[in-house]
């Protein structure tokens, strides 16, 4: 029996399961049980496949997740708050600080804790990566700023940033006219963007205030996306849209983000929620036994 851990970031929801203290299925089988576990109707349901792995050097805690479609995320923002909340609730892991390891680097957060219970998540997300061929993005200008990319005979400005996962940031005047089922996958898929791409539609309200909707890459539309949050923060000052600091507003809620210009890292505040825990029989699930460890 696998147990697993309901949590959410803004709407943005995983499954989490603790490979720590407790057996796990072996990696190779991790693509299969995500691709189930996430189906809202045959599985769980979620945005994401999240395994919490011992820690080594000095982070405390790793964190490995899967897309709903069985690839793996270099990072998500939303999922490593979801991490940190188990690590300090469940495990007993860090007080006002805890190090994660990401398949982007270590990560440093600070925990808001209420009555034993952590509230919100502050995350040093590093500091975000703009030159084209480490994003990776197939372009002739870099940094990638306002650049005109043809989609199906559409343009669209946008701008390309990397959380430690690729980012496609267009600023539009009116996000609810822009039709994300369409232009989401046809810009994540697009031939300029070799690992594909997360894809941020943005709307600035005020200097400080910013509307996004995001498409994942690998999971689709989505509630919120942290790391989407951050790069729209980011193509904000690089386009001079607004200011360096601001509140996101996604449709699941608010993120707090903070970059002060190239050279520094962007930070992210925001929530983390547990909805319920549970287990299942994950061999049952994807038509495979995994032997005990």
């Amino acid at each position: 029996m696998l147990r697993f851990v309901k949590m959410h970031g803004l709407g943005n929801d995983f499954i989490v399961v603790d490979g720590i203290n407790k057996a796990i299925p072996p990696p190779e089988t991790w693509p299969a049980l995500a691709r189930r576990l996430t189906d809202r109707h045959f599985g769980i349901g979620a945005d994401g496949l999240v395994f919490l792995l011992p820690g080594h050097g000095a982070a405390a805690v790793q964190m490995r997740m899967l897309n709903p479609d069985g690839s793996e995320a270099e990072m998500c923002g939303n999922a490593i708050r979801c991490v940190a909340k188990y690590a300090f609730e469940h495990l007993g892991l860090g007080q006002e600080t805890l190090t994660v390891a990401t398949l982007a680097g270590l990560k440093e957060l600070r925990l808001r804790v209420v009555a034993g219970k952590v509230r919100s998540v502050t995350v040093n997300m590093g500091e975000p990566i703009l030159e084209a061929g480490a994003i990776p993005v197939h372009a002739p200008i870099s940094p990638v700023i306002n650049w005109p990319l043809e989609v199906e005979g559409v343009e669209f400005r946008v701008t390309c940033v990397s959380m430690g996962n690729p980012h496609c940031v267009s600023f539009v005047p009116d996000l609810e006219a822009v039709d994300l089922a369409r232009w989401g996958p046809a810009i994540e898929g697009h031939p300029a963007f070799p690992r594909r791409v997360n894809v941020e539609f943005v709307q600035v309200l005020a200097p400080d205030r910013l509307r996004v909707k995001v498409w994942e890459r690998g999971a689709g539309a989505t509630l919120a996306c942290g790391t989407g949050a951050c790069a729209a923060a980011v193509a904000g000052v690089l386009t001079q849209a607004s200011q360096g600091q601001v509140r996101v507003e996604l449709p699941g809620g608010e993120l707090s983000i903070t970059w002060k210009g190239p050279g520094e890292p962007v930070w992210m505040e925001g929530p983390a929620v547990e909805v319920f825990r549970g287990e299942l029989d994950a061999g049952e699930l994807v038509g495979m036994v995994w032997p005990e460890a």
